[in-house]
């Protein structure tokens, strides 16, 4: 239920133009009308790790995440108890040039290493952030196994190294259920695709 969007470029002689994300392409799509009501970026330097990251429900905090500078590579991890996905991940590798962003509904945690120093994602968010309704989950879980890139001493925060596996954090009842997640963004929600510019009206 997280989508990959990779844009149509139109390239002249001043640069390039690209459309990200258009409004109505993606709510018809997904079944999730995303109403941006916060807009985040993280800078990053090389081999800095930051998530595994995700929001409670409520209120939930679904994501459109691209990286406008540098390189990473982007992991979303289904979080949803009880999904038949549970645990499994998909891994998007995004640059500046190529403008490749994803979409993560409620439930869908993110996490991402830089690859490249100076690397600056954008995250659009659906819900304001509320304190103490963050979900962490070690991105190094043995069990979830993320395949990282890291040629050097990998960069954490404090938090993120003292984050639960997935397994400690289900067993603590801090992850969303599966059909909690279906309800908050709608019953298209278990289509499953990739949108293009093209499938956007491009």
């Amino acid at each position: 239920d997280a989508y990959l969007i990779e844009p149509d470029r139109v390239a002249d002689s001043r640069g390039t133009f690209y459309e990200t994300i258009r409004y109505s392409a993606l709510g018809e799509i997904t079944g999730y009308e995303l109403v941006v009501r916060q807009v985040d970026y993280s800078v990053s330097g090389r081999n800095t790790v930051r998530g595994i990251h995700g929001t409670a429900l409520p209120p939930g905090q679904a994501k459109l995440v691209t990286c406008v500078r540098g390189v990473a590579l982007d992991i979303a991890v289904d979080m949803r108890v009880g999904s038949p996905t549970f645990g499994k991940y998909a891994v998007t590798r995004q640059d500046a040039e190529a403008g490749t962003a994803v979409y993560l509904p409620d439930g869908i945690g993110h996490a991402f290493q830089a690859l490249t120093d100076d690397t600056c994602m954008s995250y659009l968010c659906s819900q304001e952030y509320v304190p103490g309704t963050m979900i962490d989950v070690d991105a190094f879980d043995p069990e979830l196994a993320l395949p990282w890139e890291l040629s050097g001493p990998v960069i954490r925060s404090d938090k993120d190294v003292a984050a639960p596996t997935l397994a400690e954090a289900a067993d603590a009842g801090l992850l969303p259920g599966y059909e909690e997640c279906i309800a908050s963004y709608g019953e298209s929600c278990g289509r499953h695709g990739r949108v293009t510019g093209a499938s956007a009206g491009r």
